[in-house]
């Protein structure tokens, strides 16, 4: 264990979002904009945040209701999720999720 890596197993991951937001012109974090709310049963959240992420859009994602209980006792949040992009990605984003949907049908 001579590699001096940080394990992060575990963890939420808050201070890389806060790295790959983007920030405004006095480097404040860009303000976020809701995007669309997803249902967590089907791990449509997820696969929606890793699309995005892929496409170098960080999301921020909140859980509707519970708040963070239904996804401790659960493993998800028992009322879904509503996800968030930066203002400046939102028409990138709302774009890719569009066609995404199109291609469902």
């Amino acid at each position: 264990m001579g590699d001096n890596k940080e394990l992060s197993w575990g963890r939420s991951g808050a201070g890389e979002l806060l790295a790959a937001w983007p920030r405004d012109s006095v480097g404040q974090p860009e303000e976020p904009v809701f995007l669309c709310s997803c249902t967590c049963a089907d791990m449509s959240d997820r696969l929606l945040v890793n699309m995005l992420s892929a496409y170098g859009i960080p999301c921020l994602c909140t859980d509707r209701g519970d708040g963070n209980f239904g996804r401790v006792m659960l493993g998800m949040s028992g009322e879904g999720v509503d996800i968030y992009v930066p203002k400046s990605k939102y028409t990138d984003a709302k774009t890719l999720i569009e066609e995404e949907e199109h291609e469902e049908l």
